[in-house]
């Protein structure tokens, strides 16, 4: 059983260096995850005739401060700022609850209001650490007072069912620990490699789903007496099934805990998995204990996201490698966009933007695919979006359409509402130098129940070559001294005005794909490369 403490007040604000910046002051969205914001001033409902502008990016705004852990800033845009406070922060740390991701739906007008009072729903996950993910939706109403848009505050708008009698209860059930082997049957466990803590724990033991059991619970405020159960985790197994066959390798998972180290500290994730069957070798947490950020995070995977739009792009042949595309220092669509320290790159063929991650050429190509285009690439193609069945809960990606021209313009270079993690950009890599989309599993004999299909043969060889000339002529370049043909993509992430980028990178050699995010990293070449580079050259050949 858990109690309610408060969380801590955030710290002094850092301003970015992002890759992406508004012309104008913007707030950001609501979809936040662990590294994923969005800037909307112009946002998806811009041009609609509806709701007043300044209360959706109000309630956007809420929503990504709460998501944040920005606590005092989300209940400053309340009418009851100290007890809002309260009430975010005994709810997301009582129950357990890390980086919420917090979705605004389609705002609604008070038809009786005069414009003075609108409610916009969205849709709540939240991680429940160590169980899985709660999902549920409720309301913002939002009223106008003196010329200002406040949320109206009341306890319904964090949970519908919370209220002045009831409230909410986390609880867990003990289980004995988890024996597992890695593929070759050695003993695996948390003492020897501590990031496989949090991935013991959640592993299935049963066809009907194991792991770790527990509940939420709707409860009276004063007896404690339960009403209902909110969500329920994890299922009763045999007392002892003997050790659970993963598909993890001991010595590329130490090898993967010992890189992480070149993150300087930093929260960071990566996962390696085989080319050939989609079977994990390593996943690997900085901090080691807590939340699975390689497998559950919830990620803008920003330029390495590159490798799926230039796919979408080759498969229509909307472009080819030699083509001129150019590469501004700026593109204005409805708000402007810019490279990674505002680089350019005058009469750029697609493959320098490609190994030169310029956003700008990017965005320049988005009238070549259809609103629903780059989604379906990556659903029919990459398996992204579509169920997975890991072995361990996962967040298995989304790439919904765009709302807007801005918001297209952002899902080109994995920014937007695109959301990713490790274990999906490894998983994208394989499939791009493969060919064939196989369904990422951690436990021997998972079942895939994906659907894809096959690449073509051509653009996997041309998507092998754009991701070679990556790491021999482009941003890549930090894995350019490891042997063999080792492939590659950066990748910088906006996050939000708070903070850094994150830095992504991905790469394949010897039949083994791998990504990395390092949180606030900055740069993808400077924070993961570093990391990427360590795994590559203490792995053994797999």
């Amino acid at each position: 059983m858990h109690t309610f403490p408060d969380l801590p007040r955030t710290g002094p604000r850092r301003r970015p260096r992002t890759a992406v910046k508004a012309l104008v002051a913007v707030t950001t969205v609501a979809a936040v995850a662990v590294g994923g914001a969005w800037g909307a001033g112009l946002g998806p409902f811009a041009g609609e005739s509806g709701p007043d502008p300044e209360a959706v990016a109000e309630a956007r705004a809420f929503l990504a401060d709460w998501a944040a852990g920005r606590l005092p800033d989300a209940a400053a845009r309340t009418t009851g700022p100290d007890r809002a406070q309260e009430v975010l922060s005994s709810f997301t740390a009582g129950l357990d609850i890390e980086k919420p991701v917090l979705t605004a739906g389609k705002p609604v007008e008070d038809e009786e209001s005069d414009g003075r009072a609108v409610t916009v729903p969205y849709t709540a996950r939240m991680p429940v650490t160590g169980l899985g993910t709660w999902t549920y939706t409720a309301e913002l109403p939002l009223r106008k007072r003196g010329g200002e848009w406040k949320v109206d505050w009341r306890l319904s708008l964090v949970h519908p069912r919370l209220s002045g009698t009831e409230k909410f209860r986390l609880e867990r059930e003990e289980a004995e620990p988890v024996r597992a082997n890695d593929r070759d049957g050695r003993t695996l466990s948390a003492a020897a490699h501590p990031s496989l803590g949090p991935v013991l724990a959640q592993l299935d033991r049963s066809t009907d789903g194991g792991g770790p059991r527990g509940a939420v619970l709707l409860v009276d405020r004063v007896t404690g007496e339960v009403r209902r159960t909110e969500a329920s985790f994890g299922s009763r197994t045999p007392e002892d099934e003997g050790p659970v066959a993963t598909t993890l390798d001991a010595r590329w998972q130490s090898a993967a805990e010992q890189a992480l180290k070149k993150a300087g500290g930093k929260n960071a994730a990566l996962v390696a998995l085989r080319v050939d069957d989609g079977q994990i070798l390593a996943v690997a947490n900085s901090p080691a204990d807590g939340f699975n950020r390689a497998v559950s995070g919830t990620y803008a995977p920003g330029s390495t996201w590159k490798i799926v739009t230039s796919s979408a792009l080759l498969l229509k042949d909307a472009v080819a490698p030699d083509d001129v595309v150019d590469c501004p220092r700026y593109l204005t669509v409805g708000k402007r966009f810019q490279n990674v320290e505002t680089s350019a790159h005058p009469g750029a063929t697609f493959r320098k933007a490609f190994t030169e991650s310029c956003n700008t050429a990017f965005i320049g190509l988005r009238g070549r695919l259809g609103d629903g285009e780059l989604g379906d690439v990556a659903r029919t193609y990459f398996g992204v979006g579509q169920t997975w069945h890991v072995g361990i809960p996962s967040y298995d990606g989304s790439v919904p359409e765009p709302r807007d021209a801005t918001e297209k313009a952002a899902s080109m270079i994995g920014q937007g509402r695109v959301q990713a993690n490790p274990l999906i950009m490894a998983s994208v890599t394989a499939t791009a130098v493969s060919g064939r989309f196989h369904q990422p599993a951690l436990v021997e004999g998972t079942e895939d129940t994906t659907g894809t299909e096959p690449l073509p043969p051509r653009v996997v060889t041309q998507l092998r070559t754009l991701l070679r000339a990556t790491v021999t002529e482009g941003t890549a370049r930090a894995l350019a001294p490891l042997a063999g043909e080792v492939g590659g993509k950066t990748g910088t992430a906006e996050v939000s005005d708070e903070q850094e980028n994150n830095g992504w990178m991905v790469a394949h050699r010897d039949g083994v794909a791998v990504a990395c995010v390092v949180e606030e990293g900055v740069t993808g070449g400077g924070s993961a490369g570093p990391v990427l580079h360590a795994l590559l050259s203490a792995a053994p050949s797999s």
